[in-house]
């Protein structure tokens, strides 16, 4: 497979590294600092706190080319009509891994409809200078996939094979058919907490505040009874369902946990804000026709 991974943050990076050491085409486009690092020291990543750190050297590109069998989007959400505009004049299909709760519609508008499929990264880490840590595999992570799907719910011959072409280079991928209505249920549940956790300055942080742990979930709650259908995955409902102390001390936990420490929600960053910031808007826009 001939592959654009369009963003070299923590998880375009990580995508592009393992589907390079698969034996698949990969280039990787980066800007600025990012692409001098890459050019000079490719991919480095490390488990965790390891000291031991691998280098794999993918490609990077600053500008796409013409043509590809699939561009996967990793960036924020913030920075989306940038990329929507640089990827109209080049071919392939456009598999967007992000945030994003506005739906296809937008995005096809710009780069035509046929092309677009959604998805959302599992996997998570930080940037430590130019090394990325992510964090270790575990029995739960694992069996955590990667969803992608059509924007009409389909199951396609194209959807399936991207779905393959991902597990048989070790990615954890499923096809999801309500993939527009996981996204803005991610959304409704991430958007509370990431801003509670910027104010309080790290996931550790808020966990030791239980007042601003109960206020984030009274704000999931309000999103999730505005979304005006049911949550995907429906396991999300327990958000509105469970005691309200028995959600308050499993999210303390959670924010406590290895998994939210190396993850995105630890990203004091103006871009963690700024996406925030989108995501907000994009939740509060008129129900669009599904």
């Amino acid at each position: 497979m001939k592959l654009l991974v369009y963003g070299a943050g923590v998880c375009g990076s990580l995508f592009a590294a393992r589907m390079h050491e698969a034996g698949h085409d990969v280039s990787l486009l980066a800007r600025g600092g990012r692409l001098t690092a890459l050019r000079r020291h490719g991919v480095q990543l490390a488990e965790g706190d390891s000291p031991d750190a691998r280098r794999v050297p993918v490609p990077v590109i600053e500008h796409p080319g013409s043509e590809y069998d699939l561009i996967t989007v990793f960036v924020r959400t913030h920075q989306v009509d940038a990329v929507l505009e640089s990827l109209v004049g080049v071919q392939g299909d456009v598999l967007f891994l992000l945030n994003w709760a506005a739906g296809p519609e937008t995005l096809g508008a710009v780069i035509g409809h046929e092309r677009v499929l959604l998805g959302f990264p599992m996997t998570g880490g930080t940037m430590d200078g130019d090394l990325i840590r992510y964090r270790k595999s575990g029995f739960i992570t694992r069996r955590v996939a990667m969803p992608i799907g059509e924007p009409d719910g389909r199951t396609t011959p194209r959807l399936e094979r991207i779905v393959e072409t991902f597990r048989t280079a070790g990615i954890n991928a499923k096809a999801e058919p309500r993939m527009d209505a996981w996204l803005r249920t991610h959304a409704a549940f991430e958007v509370p907490l990431g801003q509670a956790v910027h104010a309080a300055g790290g996931p550790v942080a808020l966990a030791d505040d239980p007042d601003a742990v109960c206020g984030t979930l009274h704000l999931m709650r309000q999103n999730l009874a505005a979304m005006g259908t049911p949550p995907v995955p429906r396991a999300f409902a327990a958000l509105r369902a469970l005691p309200r102390g028995l959600l308050v001390a499993v999210l303390r936990r959670f924010l406590k946990s290895p998994t939210a420490v190396h993850s995105g929600l630890n990203d004091p960053s103006p871009a963690m804000a700024a996406e925030l910031e989108q995501l907000t808007e994009q939740l509060r826009a008129p129900a669009r026709a599904r």
